[in-house]
């Protein structure tokens, strides 16, 4: 079983940044989900960050739906990895094994219900972070859809400029 309670697991994201505990996991599961050792849904974004353009890593799980698969932010609107998605206009690289160019789509709010019950069926430390039951109804998802990003990931198929 987890060690740290739900309420530890948010208040390791108070205010949308992780504390040191959360920073240490972070690089922790980036390097292992790099790697591909654990299964498909678990990738490591890779970004430039917004300001610095430096590429920032996040540890992310996926969620599949309608044979697609789709990154939530669990955090909400205001976390770095979801500013710098937008900042870089979705092109992104996503590790699990090994590098792929891929495009973020942010899914409009409407489409958002079931792709976040499915996010929190398959993403266990998403649960924490999202107020909403995982066997909740789906207007319930409806209600808090807007607060919570939804990127459907798509190959890149621009030339390579990075």
């Amino acid at each position: 079983m987890w060690p740290y309670s739900a309420a530890r697991l948010r208040a390791m994201y108070a205010g949308g940044r992780g504390d040191a505990t959360a920073r240490g996991f972070a690089r922790l599961w980036s390097a292992v989900f790099a790697l591909g050792l654990q299964p498909r849904r678990w990738v490591t974004l890779e970004v430039p960050g917004r300001r610095t353009r430096k590429v920032r890593q996040f540890p992310l799980g996926m969620a599949d739906w309608h044979h697609r698969w789709y990154l939530v932010s669990m955090l909400g609107e205001h976390c770095d990895w979801v500013r710098n998605v937008r900042a870089a206009q979705g092109k992104v690289v996503l590790r699990h094994g090994r590098r792929r160019r891929v495009r973020l789509v942010e899914v409009p709010v409407p489409e958002r219900a079931e792709i976040l019950r499915r996010y929190l069926d398959t993403v266990p430390g998403a649960r924490p972070h999202i107020p909403v039951d995982r066997h909740a109804a789906l207007t319930e998802f409806d209600m808090i859809a807007a607060d919570y990003p939804v990127f459907r990931v798509e190959p890149d198929t621009s030339p390579a400029d990075r």
